[in-house]
């Protein structure tokens, strides 16, 4: 079976598609990033809506992590994708404006950020509430406002607690993005589909996108292992 497989393909210039390939994993990784980056920003202010936010701001929040959680990515997807750009352009109409070509990148990391931000408020939220109460209250004593003992104290602390969610976020967030192929946004999965799909060397293609996600993926353990060790120095380790 491997004799008759044509490894010429995966040549990074043409007639084979390497280089293809691996620009479309550069695009998953863009992609993968600038969403989990958003995301990080939407649960940090969901997390603080819920847990300190009146009584709208924590009924929002809730409607949002509720709905993310509920609706099936995909979907959500194509709600964010279509149904914002549609939106989007609505509005623009009603001020005057022309309709707005939504770029590709923005949109999927969007999109990405969005599904991700209402995991993220969770994970954020349980890792706030597993730092110890007292330590809040001593910041509080020394007469510390509560942005400074958000920013200083409750936020360091929480961080060893987050990062096992988190990291698991992220290696959602590099899955997420494949999805983004139904949309026709230009990533390693539609880029591998284009490419076995000219070709007919299915197998080919298909593993060779695998075997580059997996590279991301240990990659990604390596340096979430060393921020974690680094993140919970001083700390008794668990037994």
């Amino acid at each position: 079976m491997f004799q008759s497989i044509d490894f010429g393909l995966l040549a990074l210039n043409s007639p084979g598609w390497g280089g293809a390939l691996l620009a479309g994993f550069w695009r998953s990784i863009q992609l993968a990033a600038g969403g989990y980056a958003l995301g990080i920003v939407i649960g940090i202010l969901g997390a603080v809506a819920k847990l300190y936010g009146g009584r709208v701001s924590r009924d929002l929040a809730e409607i949002y992590t509720m709905t993310i959680r509920a609706v099936p990515e995909l979907v959500l997807m194509l709600i964010f994708y279509y149904a914002g750009t549609d939106l989007l352009n609505r509005l623009m109409g009603l001020f005057g404006a022309g309709g707005v070509d939504v770029n590709g990148l923005a949109a999927g990391i969007l999109v990405i950020g969005l599904v991700q931000g209402g995991y993220t408020t969770e994970v954020i939220r349980a890792a706030i509430l597993a730092v110890p109460r007292g330590q809040i209250e001593a910041a509080h004593s020394f007469g510390m406002s509560p942005m400074r003992v958000m920013r200083r104290i409750t936020l360091p602390a929480m961080l060893p607690h987050a990062i096992p969610g988190m990291a698991n976020l992220w290696m959602i967030a590099t899955k997420d993005t494949a999805l983004l192929a139904v949309i026709g946004f230009s990533e390693l999965t539609l880029v591998t589909k284009q490419a076995a799909a000219a070709t007919r060397e299915y197998f080919l293609f298909f593993i060779a996108a695998g075997l580059l996600y997996l590279v991301l993926t240990l990659g990604s353990n390596v340096v979430l292992r060393l921020f974690e060790r680094h993140a919970r120095r001083g700390m008794v380790a668990p037994r």
